[in-house]
């Protein structure tokens, strides 16, 4: 279980505008990821030292992963840590007898977040 000190790390990283929006590029794009380059198209050609700032802090707080494709770095979302922000939040839920929560918590923990390559 996530303590409040990575929690909060998490929460403040996607607290933001752009990074909220890079978080949920990455979590459509699921295991495989995206390109830093299309990260940077679908967020209307933003310029790539912006792209770079946001991409760090979001890394920084263990939210996404990046590696190495040819010329181009692939970012993907840790939807290990990801889940772990959703249960940190849901945990105590009714006591910690809510089957909705139990529900959520449990199809999250299923999602590996691996690349299929």
């Amino acid at each position: 279980m996530l303590d409040e000190k990575a929690a909060l790390a998490g929460f403040a990283a996607i607290s933001q505008e752009t990074r909220l929006r890079i978080v949920r590029m990455l979590v459509v794009a699921g295991a495989d990821g995206m390109a830093a380059g299309a990260i940077s198209e679908q967020l209307g050609g933003a310029p790539a030292p912006r792209i770079s700032f946001h991409l760090s802090q979001l890394a920084e707080a263990g939210m996404i992963t990046s590696r190495r494709e040819g010329r181009s770095i692939v970012y993907s979302a840790v939807f290990s840590a990801l889940s772990d922000l959703v249960a940190f939040l849901m945990h105590d839920c009714c006591q910690g007898h809510c089957k909705y929560c139990d529900r959520a918590i449990a199809l999250f923990a299923k999602c590996e977040g691996r690349p299929s390559n």
